[in-house]
Parts: C-alpha cells; sequence; structure tokens
C-alpha cells in the first residue's frame, strides 16, 4: 500500500467545500494555510509521546508514494491527537483517501490507487449520508461549584506560588453537557468553521475543537508557534472593548503570564534551530468572545530538520497551558484540579510523510461521545491573580462552544 497524490485543478473534486466534507466525515483539519480532510481510517496507530512518535513517523514514510503537487499536507497524513497528560496514550489516524488544500492548492491523496472517479464516490456517499437532528433537551453538570474552583483551586494555587519557586500553574475547570439524543458532529463543526473563521478548527476521532493557539508547525526547514496568555473579555460596547485590549497589555499580571510562555519556548525549540527568534512585543488576537495576548515565534530548524512530532514531543505542554517551571505546575494541577483533561490542553494537528504538519493547542474544545460531550475552560495562575476575575474569564471561555451546542 502506497500512496498517489494528484493536483485538482478541475473537475467536481476542486469544487467540493472541504469544510462540509470534513465536518461529515468526522476527520478535519482546517487553518489559513492548508485544510485537510479525511475519509475513513486505513490505520490507527497508537501514539504516545516519546518513543512512538519515530514508529508513527516511520510508518507514514513507508506509506508515501508517487506526488504530483508535493505540498506540506500531500502525500500519506495522519490526524492525530494526544491527551495533556504525557505518560496517556493517544491516537494517529491514516485515512485512505484525503482531500486538501495547500496554499490555495487542491489535491486529493489516496492509499490504495482507487481512481478520481471512485474518489468522487466517496465524496458523494460521506455528503449524502443523513445528518441526525440536534438534540432538543440539554443539560449542564459542573464538576465543582464556581465558588469552590474560586477559593480551593485558584486562590489556593496563587498562594502556593507565592510561597515558592513556581512561577505559574494553568488551572481549568471542567462542565459536561447530557442531551435527550446523540449530539450530531456535522453540524458542531461547521459551526465552528463559521463562527471562528481565524481558528484552526478540527475534528478527530471524536474530539472537536477551534483553537486559536498554534503550539507548533513545521513546514520544511521553517519552525513556527504563536502562544497565547493573557486574555480580556470582550465587550458590545466597541469604547469599553478598547479599554479592555488597553488593560490587557497594560496589565503587569497579564505580561509576566505571557513573558514565561514565549521564553520557555524559545529555549525549547533553540535546539532544533539554526536560528530562532520572537516578535518584540506581543500584539492582540481578537477573537468572538476574548482578546488574547500573542506573539509569533519563528525559526529555521537545522539539518537534517526535525519532524513535527519531535517538535511536539518538545513543547508540549507549554507554561500556556501545563505552568513554568513544567514539572512543578503539572504535579499542582494534578493535586488541585480534581478531574482528567482527557485531550483538553493536549496537541491535535496532523503530520505527513515529509515530517510537515501543524499542531494546535487544544483549546475552546468538546470531547463528544453519543449524548454526552465535556468542554474545559482554564486560566493562568500566577502569584498576582485575583481569584474571582480568573473565575470570569473561565466564564467567558466556556461560552465560546457552549454557544455552538446550544445553537438551534
Amino acid at each position: 500500500m502506497s500512496s498517489t497524490t494528484v493536483l485538482l485543478d478541475s473537475g467536481p473534486l476542486a469544487d467540493v467545500d472541504l469544510v462540509a466534507l470534513g465536518a461529515a466525515s468526522g476527520m478535519l483539519w482546517r487553518s489559513p494555510e492548508v485544510t485537510v480532510v479525511g475519509i475513513g481510517a486505513a490505520e490507527h496507530l497508537p501514539l504516545r509521546l516519546g518513543a512512538s512518535m519515530e514508529a508513527a513517523a516511520s510508518r507514514l514514510g513507508e506509506l508515501a508514494g508517487t506526488d504530483d503537487v508535493d505540498q506540506a499536507g500531500t502525500g500519506p497524513v495522519g490526524f492525530v491527537t494526544l491527551p495533556f497528560d504525557r505518560d496517556a496514550g493517544g491516537v494517529l489516524v491514516v485515512p485512505p483517501v484525503v482531500l486538501g488544500e495547500s496554499n490555495g492548492t487542491r489535491f486529493a491523496t489516496a492509499l490504495d490507487g482507487r481512481s478520481i472517479e471512485r474518489i468522487g464516490e466517496d465524496v458523494d456517499a460521506v455528503l449524502s449520508t443523513p445528518v441526525p437532528p440536534r438534540p432538543t433537551e440539554i443539560t449542564l453538570h459542573l464538576g465543582r461549584t464556581a465558588e469552590s474552583w474560586r477559593d480551593d483551586v485558584v486562590a489556593v494555587a496563587r498562594d502556593r506560588i507565592a510561597e515558592s519557586e513556581l512561577q505559574k500553574a494553568v488551572l481549568a475547570r471542567e462542565l459536561t453537557l447530557r442531551a435527550n439524543a446523540d449530539f450530531p458532529l456535522a453540524p458542531i463543526v461547521t459551526s465552528l468553521a463559521e463562527r471562528f473563521s481565524e481558528a484552526m478548527v478540527f475534528s478527530i476521532d471524536g474530539f472537536v475543537g477551534a483553537s486559536p493557539e498554534l503550539l507548533v508547525s513545521r513546514v520544511g526547514r521553517t519552525v513556527r508557534a504563536h502562544p497565547l496568555a493573557g486574555t480580556a473579555a470582550r465587550s458590545a460596547d466597541p469604547e469599553v472593548d478598547a479599554q479592555q485590549i488597553a488593560s490587557l497589555h497594560a496589565s503587569a499580571k497579564d505580561r509576566v503570564e505571557h513573558q514565561i510562555t514565549i521564553d520557555w519556548l524559545l529555549t525549547e525549540l533553540l535546539p532544533f534551530c539554526s536560528y530562532v527568534d520572537a516578535e518584540p512585543e506581543p500584539s492582540t488576537l481578537t477573537l468572538a468572545n476574548v482578546h488574547h495576548l500573542g506573539t509569533l515565534v519563528e525559526g529555521v530548524l537545522s539539518e537534517p530538520a526535525a519532524s513535527i512530532l519531535d517538535l511536539v514531543d518538545a513543547v508540549h505542554p507549554t507554561p500556556a497551558l501545563g505552568g513554568a517551571p513544567q514539572a512543578d505546575a503539572v504535579e499542582l494541577i494534578e493535586e488541585l484540579e480534581g478531574f482528567d483533561r482527557g485531550r483538553y490542553g493536549g496537541p491535535s494537528g496532523w503530520v505527513d510523510s515529509s515530517g510537515n504538519g501543524q499542531f494546535a493547542v487544544s483549546v475552546r474544545t468538546a470531547q463528544v461521545r453519543a449524548n454526552l460531550a465535556t468542554i474545559a475552560a482554564g486560566v493562568g495562575v500566577v502569584a498576582q491573580s485575583e481569584p474571582q476575575a480568573e473565575l470570569e474569564e473561565t466564564q467567558a471561555k466556556f461560552r465560546a462552544m457552549l454557544g455552538t451546542f446550544l445553537a438551534g
């Protein structure tokens, strides 16, 4: 079994709505640069940060065949989700058929030599499958009360940080949605793509999200990361919203939290790079519900260039979702949070047989299983944190996913 990638410059497949297709097939990655959609699953490879990453990369290389396009995302592609816990296992799914678009070039890849006509039949079958109606009743269940999380998690963590060498810990809350019928994935993913056009939207193995935060990407020898740390809620009043942005940039707490992540990423990426640097000042990333401080980190990989899987292994979890120092922060998370994050906060993305790929930090996500959906929202806690303000930040973040599930 080996891959064949062909250019789609005309014909019906050149005009297929890739987001609609990926929402229906359950295997989608959409970013401003690359969209890849999988149909079916030729292989499910168990994946764990560390040694198994090399085995997965080798298997993709074994599947590589002819490629008339030679862009990031062509050839055999693996869709990946990994949990936050580095010791827990994730999955790499290799679909037999991939449709994609990379920097404006549309292509199709098949692992078994199937014809364009056969791929078209596969696409038609996916798009014509009836979508079940949305549930009519949804109830919300908090893992713990807002007051308990504020006082027994955030306040305790803040005090521990103030009394120790720990600089930051990211603490999250969990919310479960229980419906009177199974949640259909397709309209949820489509809604995320429509509402969050600036985000990396993905659907992999029942895990869906619209993350604004690039963990790391690799195209050829270029490596990028775009960490976000520091948050302010949006306001419908333009004057108030402008004040929120100004306050965010002036906030000593948020600037400290943000710089911790930038410094850490530069340190972790440097061994793989001949050059790496960050923008001198953070910019504002404005989303539908919140503003974030964001800084682009970019570098040139040394030869031979490390695979995206090696880079993910090196930088997860960043201080934006774990804390600093990493080991101490993760220990505090395990002690105080009180729930299993699963894939929330972990890496989700794709990798091709050349080692290219893009991975998001899995925030603004939901794990969907039948009539249950679990979402989480976290905040960076530092010595200057105000517990009530951190609670309100999680409430603003919850609204992004809740609006998708409760709509229509």
